[in-house]
């Protein structure tokens, strides 16, 4: 697992082409925006969070992401226990995030 900047982060997911965006939030901060192209597995369901995760491809680059960057490091120590070598932690979460947002 790697702790990157914002804009780390955002320059290696634009230069990545087996990048996957993960949020780990809950569904009601989703709805308060969110990054692009991104997927929702909210870390909070415990093992059905482990379930979802072991079902995404371990070859992709996951790039992981929550509010704070507390819950994504979590999810990133998870994922590397679950054979995922590319997991890449936001630092700051989305509460910093300053690119573009969906919502």
């Amino acid at each position: 697992m790697a702790d990157l900047s914002q804009e780390e982060w955002e320059e290696q997911l634009e230069n990545d082409g087996n990048a996957f965006i993960l949020d780990v939030r809950t569904p009601e901060e989703v709805e308060e925006g969110y990054i692009p192209n991104a997927t929702n597995i909210d870390i909070h369901l415990g093992q059905g969070f482990i379930d979802e995760i072991e079902k995404l491809d371990k070859s992709k680059s996951y790039y992981v992401y929550c509010r704070s960057g507390a819950r994504s490091g979590q999810a990133c120590a998870i994922m590397n226990s679950l054979g995922f070598e590319k997991a890449y932690n936001l630092e700051g979460g989305f509460m910093n995030w300053e690119g573009e947002v969906a919502e």
